[in-house]
């Protein structure tokens, strides 16, 4: 039992930034499946398009592996590193205090989904599909909005975590 002397006495935000984690995840999640229906509906049949010179391509890319087409024949492996991001994403939400932990964990279990929705519903079968990219950089591989979001937040994760930033949303003296 917990004494007024060693209860907590911050407000309880955790409900709110379980809404956070959700409402980030689901936007990513819009935007990356939006964009690839587009992408198949417009850009599949002509291939790619030029959008800032030779800096920026969108091209039409069935990826059944990772970044650069790794792991090609492993694509189930994938579907289920995806589900046990997203159960453990969603399982730590519950304890988080922090508002910038919310936002990228909500990034990464978006594009963890985006990728995953691809895997499980397209071509040549559930669990076994492509996942569908289009930007193309020069001499990089082509991606997607939900690489983008997963890279990001994962970026981020290391800034909170070098500044000491926990899940809790105290600073870490170290």
């Amino acid at each position: 039992m917990l004494t007024e002397s060693t209860q907590d006495t911050r407000p309880d935000h955790t409900g709110r930034l379980v809404w956070v984690v959700f409402g980030v995840a689901g936007a990513v999640l819009a935007l990356d499946q939006f964009s690839k229906w587009l992408v198949v509906a417009k850009l599949k049949p002509v291939g790619s398009i030029d959008v800032i010179g030779g800096f920026l391509r969108f091209v039409y890319v069935e990826n059944p592996g990772a970044a650069f087409s790794i792991g090609i024949n492993f694509t189930w492996i994938f579907s289920i590193l995806a589900v046990i991001v997203a159960v453990v994403i969603i399982r730590t939400s519950r304890k988080l205090g922090s508002i910038a932990w919310a936002i990228a964990l909500g990034a990464l279990l978006g594009g963890s989904l985006g990728n995953l929705c691809d895997r499980l519903f397209r071509m040549p079968g559930f669990g076994r599909g492509y996942v569908v990219d289009f930007i193309a950089l020069p001499h990089f591989a082509v991606f997607n909005v939900a690489d983008m979001a997963i890279t990001c937040s994962a970026a981020f994760m290391v800034i909170l975590a070098l500044r000491g930033v926990s899940f809790s949303g105290a600073s870490v003296k170290g």
